[in-house]
């Protein structure tokens, strides 16, 4: 199906799971699934608005959301309504499973948002990635994520953060 197509398009579940529980989950448009990238679009699914100070997602925004079966993050571009575009956010995440119509990420605590100018990247979550123990559980994971952070913050510092979804 190509992507002006006129035929629905697949939906799946994603599903956002954190310290072995379902943190999150909900219905998204697939919009492609390239064997090792995976791009799903869905509305808002938080409860309300979310105001993280820097940005504030709410009713009408909508995700497009990048998932790779071989990257230890998922990168999230944030639009509103009217189309115009917030900036990035991105989970560091395990390696997303794709199984059916199920999308799977386990996210791993930290996050980095990039705004659509460029010019506020920041790393979030650093201390409940601490709080979390991966560091003592599964240190190559933990290894794994941090590299995951520091990749994602050089190419958006550089200006090269978009290549990602290319």
């Amino acid at each position: 199906m190509s992507a002006n197509s006129a035929e629905p398009r697949a939906m799946v579940d994603v599903v956002l799971v954190k310290g072995g529980r379902t943190k999150i989950s909900y219905p998204a448009e697939l919009l492609f699934d390239e064997g090792t990238r995976i791009a799903v679009r869905a509305p808002w699914a938080g409860e309300g608005a979310r105001d993280f100070g820097f940005v504030r997602f709410e009713e009408g925004d909508v995700f497009t959301e990048h998932y790779w079966r071989d990257r230890w993050y998922s990168v999230k571009e944030v639009r509103t309504a009217d189309g115009s575009l917030k900036g990035w956010y991105c989970d560091i995440t395990r390696p997303a499973v794709f199984s059916g119509t199920e999308l799977v990420v386990e996210d791993l605590d930290l996050d980095l948002w990039r705004s659509a100018d460029g010019t506020d990247v920041r790393r979030l979550d650093e201390d409940e990635f601490e709080e979390s123990g991966l560091l003592e559980r599964d240190p190559q994971a933990a290894a794994a994520a941090v590299a995951a952070l520091d990749e994602l913050e050089a190419l958006a510092l550089k200006g090269d953060f978009e290549s990602l979804l290319t």
